[in-house]
């Protein structure tokens, strides 16, 4: 890193604190400017912003949302292009806006990169402003792949012209062919000193429009004119290749585009369709704002503060937030709820036959055959009788199932589990009791008086045995 270099300040506009200015050495050797600004009182940052801005900005222009950015947790790294702010001109007019391709842009940015990594805390989030928004995007698309996500504000990714663009294009390409690629285009030098609020068509701030232009008159050497052929050739390639599906398509990390719709330098629908072809792009529009969204009104500007804290809370989250995916599976026991709905379901069954689910529990854990004689009991009277009284059980279960479909799916699944199994043990019960039911009906005597006690005492439980009688009839 060369020496310490300046931070222009105003009474409007104030670096924010812990920001550090010096020289690094670019494509070439051009000596370009950037500026690390460090959060205060922080020991882990949430990571870094690496800020690009548009033709003609610098460094201070982006003092407000710097210290934005350092509010929220993050590291800054801003910088001027070559060609303007107090970085390298590329030609004897300092004022004039030129450009020699995108290739310088793009080694610039790596160089950029590379000399700050190291106090680049990870993730890494990209924001760029139109011009800064195109050569970022091209950066990327090109194989810089350090960054977790990206947000631009109206990046210039299709300018709008005076003529149709392929007009455009062919004067452009004629101007450079003739030599004329270092003039002024038709629309000659501009106002670099003295612009004015009124008519102006980059923001409806006055405030934040006073405060850019005071920085010009504090240092004139920030102050950049209007663009050559040299760089609307630059603009016109950078967009034409961006405006290829296939060339977005490796850029695979999230990336919003935040458009002003009211914008008359930059062509929204370009906007609309690079984010389109991004695997992971969202168009955002503003409506009503001019250009510079960062340098808007409140209103306008914080959509753009929004998609912005929505961008980097995906991708950079607060230290304190990492925590929470550990507070997750504390979460998880909640499976401990399905435990309860079991309960639940069990509760139900026992006030609906408080005597049976004791009398079927015992007799589910030594035989289903022990579930018969529970269910004979409401029988046998009739068998006791007579033995076609014990064949009509056998014949009647289909009645007996849809009772306790109209009764309840609960007692439906559990009574057709214990009548199947009687219906296909009842023919050899009913062989059994023909020729050998006189020793089973003592023990079977046993059992009923103690189950026809219980029954006497509870008609209420025993109705559902008269319901199914009822249909026998």
């Amino acid at each position: 890193m060369a020496e310490q270099a300046p931070l222009i300040e105003t009474a409007e506009a104030r670096a924010p604190p812990g920001g550090e200015a010096a020289w690094y050495a670019g494509a070439g050797g051009a000596n370009l400017r950037a500026a690390l600004f460090s959060p205060q009182g922080r020991d882990r940052p949430r990571g870094s912003i690496v800020l690009s801005g548009g033709r003609t900005e610098c460094i201070e222009k982006y003092y407000e949302f710097i210290g934005e950015c350092l509010d929220r947790g993050f590291v800054v790294l801003a910088h001027d292009w070559r060609g303007q702010g107090l970085s390298r001109r590329e030609l004897a007019d300092p004022l004039k806006g030129h450009a020699k391709g995108f290739k310088p842009y793009l080694e610039d940015f790596r160089l950029l990169l590379d000399a700050y990594a190291d106090r680049l805390p990870k993730p890494w989030v990209a924001v760029g402003h139109s011009m800064g928004g195109c050569l970022t995007l091209l950066a990327m698309a090109h194989g810089e792949a350090r960054f977790a996500g990206a947000i631009f504000s109206a990046p210039m990714l299709g300018i709008r012209t005076p003529f149709p663009m392929a007009v455009s294009r062919a004067l452009t390409s004629l101007n450079v062919l003739a030599g004329r690629g270092s003039a002024y285009t038709l629309g000659g030098p501009g106002k670099p000193f003295d612009d004015t609020f009124e008519g102006n068509v980059l923001t409806h701030d006055p405030v934040r429009h006073a405060r850019t232009w005071s920085l010009v008159a504090a240092e004139p050497k920030l102050a950049l004119g209007a663009p050559t052929w040299g760089w609307i050739d630059f603009t016109l390639r950078a967009t034409a290749y961006l405006a290829r599906p296939d060339a977005l398509r490796s850029v695979t990390v999230p990336v919003v585009i935040v458009s002003a719709e009211e914008d008359q330098l930059i062509d929204p629908a370009a906007q609309a369709a690079a984010a389109r072809h991004l695997p992971q792009g969202k168009f955002i529009a503003i409506p009503g704002a001019y250009h510079e969204i960062l340098m808007e009104t409140d209103p306008m500007r914080n959509i753009f503060l929004r998609a912005f804290d929505a961008l980097t809370g995906r991708v950079a989250p607060t230290p304190a937030d990492p925590p929470k995916p550990a507070s997750a599976p504390i979460a998880a026991p909640a499976p401990a709820a399905p435990a309860a709905p079991k309960s639940t379901v069990a509760a139900p069954v026992a006030t609906s036959t408080a005597a049976k689910p004791a009398a079927n529990k015992p007799a589910a854990k030594r035989k289903p055959a022990m579930k018969k004689p529970a269910a004979k009991t409401a029988a046998k009277p009739a068998a006791a009788k007579k033995p076609a009284a014990a064949k009509k059980p056998a014949a009647k279960p289909p009645a007996a199932k849809k009772a306790p479909a109209k009764a309840k799916p609960a007692a439906a699944k559990k009574a057709p589990a214990a009548k199947k199994a009687p219906a296909k043990a009842k023919p050899a019960a009913a062989k059994k009791p023909a020729a050998k039911k006189p020793a089973a009906k003592p023990a079977a005597a046993k059992k009923a008086p103690a189950v026809k006690k219980a029954p006497a005492k509870k008609p209420a439980a025993k109705k559902p045995a008269a319901k199914k009688a009822a249909p026998k009839k």
